[in-house]
């Protein structure tokens, strides 16, 4: 690891001047988890590293007058996971939280540098892509907010454009009778990342047609994947286990997946579809996370 300065601002306006300064030789630092091992690994070499450790408001978790959700980037894993906003707007939400790595890493590692890394290994942002989620972002030009399923452009890439500060995720609020669920495949342990993840929402009518769904997965190519070929083939059908079983197939033309230690490309692209599939007939018969 090459030396580096470390700066600790009390402010978020000093923040915002440190990364003006030397925007494409500064990373900011959140948990660490993640930028701490690529920096060891020498595959980011920051001249500067600005921590948003002692910057007011940046934890904080809460419902919002609308009855959506605000996690703040600083918020940690465990935070989530054990706050009674995120469990109140989405069961769901709450377990995605607690199937991040281990204790350890969820009491150090933070919601907003898990977004901000764009690793499409990651737990959240599957399940935060089916929930409508925004990150909002900051910068000295001002501020933008960007539809999760529009901020990974790649591995480790996102829309981030240097000065700018992941401030918060926002959640929007859930139309009522939406049921949502995530569903992580592990070929080891709890603490692994997964072979495939897949987060779903639905809502259905009285007849049991689906008024709306969402879909996205994870770990099966160089981002999470909102599946909305998927969406489509759903959206005012009735969800016959038949179905169910054609719109998961569509998932085999979405997902890119590399070949590693926890499967080939070909077996992953097929427990993609399994997976996609068993989660949406889980949702249709109301097995909901609660």
């Amino acid at each position: 690891m090459q030396p580096f300065e470390l700066h600790q601002p009390d402010t978020l306006d000093e923040v915002l001047s440190l990364l003006e300064q030397e925007p494409d030789d500064t990373h900011l630092i959140a948990g660490g988890t993640s930028l701490m091992l690529l920096m060891q690994l020498g595959l980011v070499e920051p001249k500067r590293v600005v921590a948003l450790r002692k910057v007011p408001g940046l934890d904080g978790i809460e419902r919002t007058p609308d009855g959506g959700l605000r996690i703040g980037t600083m918020a940690t894993h465990r935070q989530a996971e054990t706050s009674e906003a995120v469990r109140a707007h989405c069961g769901a939400l709450r377990k995605t939280f607690a199937d991040v790595a281990t204790v350890r890493i969820r009491n150090q590692g933070t919601v907003g540098g898990n977004i901000a890394h764009a690793d499409p290994a990651q737990d959240p942002p599957p399940m935060l892509i089916a929930l409508g989620a925004e990150a909002v972002l900051r910068s000295k030009n001002g501020e933008r907010s960007v539809p999760l399923d529009e901020f990974f452009l790649g591995y480790l890439t996102s829309v981030m454009q240097p000065g700018e500060v992941l401030m918060e995720i926002c959640v929007p609020p859930l139309p009522p009778g939406t049921r949502a669920r995530y569903e992580k495949f592990l070929p080891r342990t709890q603490d692994d990342y997964a072979t495939v993840s897949v987060a779903a929402t639905l809502r259905t009518n009285g007849d049991g047609k689906c008024e709306d769904v969402r879909v996205a997965l994870g770990s099966v190519g160089g981002t999470p994947i909102h599946a909305r070929p998927v969406e489509d083939a759903l959206r005012g059908e009735t969800l016959t286990d038949s179905r169910i079983a054609d719109a998961a197939a569509l998932v085999l033309d979405l997902v890119d997946p590399p070949d590693d230690a926890r499967g080939s490309a070909d077996y992953k692209r097929r427990m993609a579809r399994v997976w996609t599939e068993r989660a949406l007939k889980r949702l249709r018969d109301n097995g909901a996370m609660a």
